[in-house]
């Protein structure tokens, strides 16, 4: 297949789309399903057996991509780790974090989504154009999530349910506690590949 724009008679235009720090490959398979051309990029190896993950820093990648979705670590731009955030100033971790989400926003793609959770990048940068919530797109908790878009639209719900308990503020600790915190719910994976591909 080529990498170029092609265009589907069934789905439109076929897109070349990046999915930035991901290892659990739901947004890559989301947007593959609907018949994109997607890779995800992590410095973690892909958490699914895929051909379809670049294990590599993903500002190595060249830029030839119509979107990118990325979900930079938020360790330390979390509001839910301010209680550290003096520490982490001090030591660099907190700067090298924001100048890796800049970076992101700042790279030559046309169409760029960015999520991460309420933190310090409302103030560093600026406001999310959106915060979006698991339970309007069918999955019945709580976990406020910032979009900052680039040409996209807003992130419109499609599936608004009760429940809205939050499971993930509540995970007990453990080995794999920070993977599971981390991947995107596939409700909102397959609204992003629906509206935004």
């Amino acid at each position: 297949m080529k990498y170029g724009r092609e265009f589907s008679l069934t789905r439109g235009i076929v897109m070349k789309v990046l999915i930035a720090c991901e290892f659990s490959g739901v947004v890559r398979e989301a947007f593959r399903k609907a018949g994109h051309i997607a890779w995800s990029c992590d410095i973690e190896p892909s958490s699914d057996i895929t051909n379809y993950h670049y294990q590599r820093d993903v500002l190595s990648l060249n830029t030839s991509w119509d979107l990118m979705i990325a979900f930079p670590p938020c360790t330390h731009l979390a509001s839910s780790g301010a209680r550290w955030f003096d520490a982490k100033r001090k030591d660099g971790r907190q700067q090298k974090a924001i100048d890796f989400f800049m970076r992101l926003s700042k790279l030559p793609i046309n169409k760029i989504a960015i999520e991460n959770p309420i933190g310090i990048m409302s103030t560093q940068w600026r406001k999310p154009d959106q915060i979006i919530q698991p339970w309007q797109y069918g999955h019945g908790e709580t976990k406020a999530t910032c979009l900052w878009l680039k040409n996209l639209p807003l992130l419109r719900p499609t599936n608004i349910v009760d429940g809205r308990e939050p499971r993930i503020h509540y995970m007990s600790p453990g080995p794999n506690r920070l993977k599971l915190r981390s991947t995107t719910y596939k409700g909102i994976a397959n609204a992003m590949a629906d509206q935004w591909g």
